[in-house]
């Protein structure tokens, strides 16, 4: 009997020991290498945003900018203005007195600035034709899905025309009803007509 009490006491202790070292365990593991506890994470929480080196920017405010770019470099006024830089620069260099000339030639400050800016137009470009791209798509998608709820529209259209033909073609019109009345008279003046004609003729 005590055995037995015993052995019953010591099963529940001995469950009751191991949870107590999962949770030790578990407590252990979410401590942090350094000593700090390690932060849990919770589901229904935003992520909070990891510290980083890099500049951050706003991609939306990025991409309005470059397609302003791009719109101006593709248009007349930027190769006027270009062109106009470049005359004065070249002008300058040659009849500056030759202390104030900074791009002697052949102009190698001119050639990397004109090289810079190409470098630099290329993936504004890119960007706001991507961005373009990116419309695009989504207006396709969009006609698209128009395009398929106006088919839909349509053929259910038709179906309840077709359906309609179909319904007035077993209604009774004027010109029928008339033509059974006709019919009917006809049909009552003949029965009553040789009845009178075969009486005459018994007698």
């Amino acid at each position: 009997m005590a055995g037995d009490e015993r052995g019953r006491e010591s099963g529940p202790g001995r469950a009751e020991r191991g949870d107590r070292a999962e949770r030790a365990r578990a407590q252990a593991e979410a401590v942090h290498p350094h000593g700090h506890p390690r932060p849990r994470v919770r589901l229904d929480l935003p992520r909070v945003k990891r510290r980083t080196w890099l500049p951050e920017y706003d991609p939306e405010a990025f991409g309005r900018g470059s397609e302003r770019i791009a719109r101006f470099l593709g248009t007349g006024r930027f190769i006027v203005w270009m062109t106009v830089v470049i005359i004065l620069w070249v002008v300058w260099n040659f009849s500056a007195p030759h202390h104030l000339r900074f791009d002697q030639y052949p102009f190698i400050f001119l050639t990397l600035m004109l090289s810079l800016q190409a470098s630099y137009a290329a993936p504004l470009i890119l960007l706001a034709q991507n961005r373009q791209d990116d419309r695009d798509r989504v207006n396709l998608e969009q006609d698209r899905k128009q395009n398929e709820r106006s088919i839909a529209d349509t053929e259910y259209l038709t179906r309840e025309i077709a359906s309609l033909r179909m319904g007035l073609g077993e209604v009774a019109t004027r010109d029928w009803i008339r033509s059974e009345f006709e019919d009917l008279v006809r049909e009552l003046d003949e029965r009553r007509v040789f009845p009178r004609e075969s009486e005459e003729g018994d007698r």
